[in-house]
């Protein structure tokens, strides 16, 4: 699927677009590059990006890499791993394609801060479904 086309499915997941505020920047056959605003609501107590939301982008970003084939995809596992504090006004999260077979894939996503610091990362292995991606 293409940028729009892979928009327009994710715009019913409400609680990364809407509560979030996430966004699909760009979608390629191996990969996705997501990101999202940090505002007051994304913060923990110590004032910088609650883990959750970070999960969050990360998640997204790999659930639109693993469906941008055309093959409905759902999560198998997750696995995050924190780095530094996230910080600044926007983090982004690229996915990457490590491995795909005929029932499941596997996908890095980096997260970055808005100076381009690696802040934390997540390996996600996704399992094929047996019906086609909705389209929009």
């Amino acid at each position: 699927m293409n940028l729009e086309e892979m928009r327009a499915l994710f715009r019913e997941d409400r609680f990364a677009t809407d509560l979030c505020g996430i966004a699909i920047d760009e979608v390629t056959p191996t990969g996705a590059t997501c990101s999202m605003p940090v505002t007051p609501s994304h913060l923990n107590s110590n004032g910088t990006v609650q883990g959750g939301a970070i999960f969050t982008l990360c998640d997204t970003a790999f659930s639109v890499a693993a469906n941008a084939g055309g093959r409905l995809t759902v999560s198998r596992s997750a696995d995050i791993t924190y780095i530094k504090p996230g910080r600044g006004d926007r983090l982004r999260a690229v996915a990457e394609q490590v491995a795909r077979g005929g029932t499941t894939c596997l996908y890095r996503v980096s997260v970055y801060d808005d100076t381009g610091t690696l802040i934390a990362f997540m390996t996600g292995n996704g399992h094929f479904l047996q019906r086609p991606a909705r389209e929009g």
